[in-house]
C-alpha cells in the first residue's frame, strides 16, 4: 500500500512539473503560454512535443493506477491538443491558447489526491498559498 502512494505522489508530481513546463512557463492572470505553445508555431516540432509530453502524462497515469474514466478524461483533452494543432496558423494559435496538459495533469493528480490524499511536497517546491489566496515564493533560508 505504501509503494502505491509513493508511485502515486511520484507521478503527481511529474504531472505538475509536466503541466507548468507544457502550459504554463509563462503565466499572466488565467492566460499562461510554455513550450507546448510556442513549439506549436514550429510545424512538426509542436506536434512532436505535444504528442510526447501527453504520452508521458499517460504513462503516469498507467503507473499512479489513475481510474478508467481519468484517463478517458486526459487522453480526450490530449487528443485534442494535438489535432488542434493540425491546421496550419489557426490551429497553432488554438494549441497556444488551450492548455491540454495542463487540464489532462490536474485531472491525474485530482484522482491521485482522491485516493492517495495531497502531494506531500515541500511549499518551496511548487509555491504556497498566502492567507490572501496568492500564490507566493518561500523566502529562501538564511546560513
Amino acid at each position: 500500500m505504501a509503494d502505491d502512494k509513493e508511485r502515486a505522489h511520484g507521478a503527481w508530481r511529474a504531472a505538475e512539473r509536466i503541466k507548468r513546463l507544457s502550459d504554463r512557463l509563462v503565466g499572466i492572470g488565467p492566460v499562461g503560454v510554455g513550450l507546448d505553445g510556442v513549439l506549436a508555431w514550429v510545424p512538426g516540432v509542436g506536434t512532436a512535443y505535444s504528442v510526447g509530453a501527453g504520452a508521458l502524462l499517460m504513462y503516469h497515469g498507467f503507473t499512479a493506477r489513475a481510474s478508467l474514466p481519468t484517463l478517458a478524461r486526459m487522453a480526450a483533452y490530449l487528443v485534442l491538443d494535438s489535432a488542434a494543432s493540425v491546421p496550419p496558423v489557426i490551429g497553432w494559435a488554438v494549441d497556444t491558447l488551450f492548455p491540454g496538459h495542463l487540464m489532462a495533469a490536474g485531472a491525474l493528480q485530482k484522482d491521485i489526491e482522491a485516493r492517495h490524499g495531497a502531494s506531500e511536497l515541500p511549499p518551496t517546491w511548487y509555491g504556497r498559498r498566502s492567507r490572501q489566496g496568492r500564490s507566493v515564493r518561500a523566502a529562501p533560508k538564511v546560513p
